[in-house]
């Protein structure tokens, strides 16, 4: 049984908790966040606490924060010589204070409090730097998913980076595309089997080879229908600079 600690009231929070009490080998001792309302809704299932002082003793403690925070919460843990663990992909493990065991839970996912999430499948990379610690930060991860990945820091950080592209990036595109469905009254769910489609091709084909469209097949006129078309000037930059992306991708000359 691995006992622990998590500390952070926001997303990721929320998820690791949920997967670590499902797990059968993990026993959550406190769950802490300096907004204790913020994490009242769960009392009834762990002790929620908002004090560093009270917290106990435990086999690892998982600081799911943001990114800012990680440094500063722990060196204001009361103890040392623990093993402390951030979530973050783009944080090194070295601005966990030196004064703890350090390490890096980070699952690859994103994260809303409203949407279900199925941590079997989600991949979790992790990194230390004691390596005695590796074994535990593995059952951990082994506990809640079927995907545990050691990564070293730069290829966390590369992942990171990459994520923002296929997911932050990529739901601004959905954005953009409702608002363009809305401006004409069309519907923008008639779009959802094209979405779900294109993921799906990706698990298969490489992007390379799943690329489909007009900058992919080099038709001008229907590009320069689409800039016409498009009212708002930032959207029309934006079709602009992926369609050059697209062309630069696959031979193409740009307009």
């Amino acid at each position: 049984m691995i006992s622990v600690v998590i500390l952070g009231s926001g997303n990721v929070a929320t998820h690791l908790f949920k997967a670590f009490k499902k797990a059968e080998n993990i026993n959550i001792n406190h769950w802490y966040s300096r907004r204790i309302d913020a994490i009242s809704s769960y009392k009834n299932d762990v002790e929620t606490i908002d004090d560093l002082s009270l917290i106990n003793d435990a086999d690892v403690y998982v600081l799911a924060v943001s990114d800012d925070a990680i440094a500063g919460l722990s060196s204001q843990l009361p103890f040392e010589n623990k093993l402390v663990l951030h979530t973050s992909g783009s944080v090194s493990v070295y601005d966990i204070d030196k004064k703890h065991k350090r390490g890096v839970f980070y699952p690859l996912q994103t994260f809303s409090k409203e949407a279900q999430i199925d941590f079997e499948n989600v991949p979790i990379c992790i990194e230390t730097i004691d390596k005695k610690s590796y074994p535990t930060i593995k059952s951990l991860a082994l506990a809640i998913s079927n995907v545990v990945k050691k990564v070293n820091s730069d290829q966390r950080k590369v992942l990171h980076l990459a994520a923002v592209f296929v997911n932050n990036f990529t739901n601004q595109l959905y954005r953009i595309g409702h608002e363009i469905t809305e401006s004409q009254g069309a519907e923008f769910d008639l779009l959802k089997p094209l979405i779900l489609e294109t993921a799906k091709k990706v698990q298969d084909l490489s992007p390379f080879k799943a690329q489909t469209g007009p900058a992919k097949r080099d038709d001008k006129k229907t590009i320069r229908k689409h800039l016409k078309l498009l009212e708002d000037q930032h959207h029309k930059d934006i079709y602009q600079l992926l369609t050059n992306s697209i062309q630069r991708t696959h031979g193409r000359k740009k307009l």
